[in-house]
C-alpha cells in the first residue's frame, strides 16, 4: 500500500485579495496557478506544513485561518490535496521556489488565471469567502 500523501494549500488573503501563484515546474504544469504550498512533513500538522511551505516558497508570515471542506487528488497516487485560508500576517511575497510569478487578485479577477484542475474547487470556495468577506467590509 502506498502511504498517504498530504499537500497543503494556501488560500493567501491581503487586503480583500488572494494570491496566485504560477508554477515554472515540472513541465506538465509549468505556466498554471495554483494556490501554494506544499507537502506535509512527518509529525508536522497541516497548518504547521502551511506556515513552513509559505515561508519558503514565498518568503512570508502567513497565520492558517479554517481549512477549507474536501480534499482533492493529485497525478501522483495516494497524494491529496487540503486547502487551508490563511491571513498575510509579515513580507511581501515573492516567487522563491517553483513559481515565476504570483498575482493578487480580486473577488472577481479569480477567474482571469488558468488553475490546476486540482485547486479549481478550493479557489471557487476560497473566492466565495472572499466576496462574502468584502461584502461585510
Amino acid at each position: 500500500m502506498t502511504d498517504r500523501v498530504v499537500v497543503v494549500a494556501g488560500a493567501l488573503y491581503d487586503r480583500g485579495r488572494l494570491l496566485a501563484a504560477r508554477r515554472s515546474a515540472p513541465e506538465e504544469v509549468a505556466g498554471r496557478w495554483e494556490l501554494p504550498g506544499g507537502k506535509l512533513e512527518p509529525g508536522e500538522s497541516a497548518p504547521e506544513a502551511l506556515v513552513r511551505e509559505l515561508r519558503e516558497e514565498l518568503g512570508v508570515e502567513a497565520e492558517p485561518l479554517e481549512r477549507i471542506p474536501g480534499e482533492w487528488p493529485l497525478n501522483r497516487p495516494g497524494s491529496v490535496l487540503q486547502a487551508w485560508t490563511a491571513r498575510l500576517v509579515s513580507g511581501e511575497p515573492r516567487p522563491l521556489e517553483d513559481h515565476d510569478e504570483l498575482r493578487w487578485l480580486g473577488p472577481d479577477e479569480i477567474d482571469s488565471v488558468d488553475w490546476l484542475d486540482q485547486d479549481r474547487p478550493a479557489v471557487a470556495e476560497a473566492a466565495r469567502r472572499l466576496r462574502e468577506a468584502t461584502r461585510k467590509t
